[in-house]
C-alpha cells in the first residue's frame, strides 16, 4: 500500500482497474485512435521491430498509456520499461485468443476427457494375503 498520495489502492482494485483498462483498449477501434495524419504513416508500415501488427502494436502501445495515466505516478523507470514489454508480450496472445471461432451453441470445456481410455480392473479380483 503506497501512503504518498493519500489515496490506498490494494491489489484487487489494481487488478480490476487494470483488466477494466485492458478490456476497453480492446473495445476501442485501432482507427478511432489515430489521427487523420498518422493514419496513413502506420498503416504503410509492414511490421513493429517488435513483430507485431501495426494495429497490434497501436494497442500495445494504447493500453501501455493507458495504465501509465492511470498508475504512473506510482511507478519506477525500471517498471515502466517492464510495463511496456509486458504489454507488447501480451498482444500476440491477445490476437491468438481473438482469432479461436466459437459459434454461439458451444458448450464450455468444463470436464477433461481423457484421450486414451484405460480398461477398468474388475471391483471383486483383488488378492489378499
Amino acid at each position: 500500500m503506497n501512503k504518498k498520495q493519500g489515496v490506498l489502492l490494494s491489489r484487487r482494485q489494481f487488478g480490476r482497474r487494470a483488466a477494466v483498462a485492458t478490456a476497453g483498449a480492446a473495445l476501442v477501434p485501432a482507427t478511432a485512435l489515430l489521427s487523420d495524419a498518422n493514419a496513413g504513416d502506420i498503416a504503410n508500415q509492414a511490421q513493429s521491430p517488435t513483430g507485431l501488427s501495426p494495429e497490434g502494436q497501436l494497442e500495445a502501445d494504447s493500453r501501455y498509456q493507458q495504465i501509465i495515466g492511470l498508475y504512473g505516478s506510482r511507478l519506477d523507470e525500471s517498471q515502466k520499461t517492464d510495463l511496456k514489454k509486458m504489454c507488447a508480450d501480451l498482444q500476440p496472445t491477445l490476437e491468438r485468443v481473438r482469432k479461436f471461432s466459437l459459434e454461439n451453441g458451444n458448450a464450455p470445456a468444463l470436464y477433461l476427457k481423457p484421450l486414451v481410455e484405460r480398461d477398468k480392473k474388475p471391483a471383486g479380483t483383488s488378492k489378499k494375503s
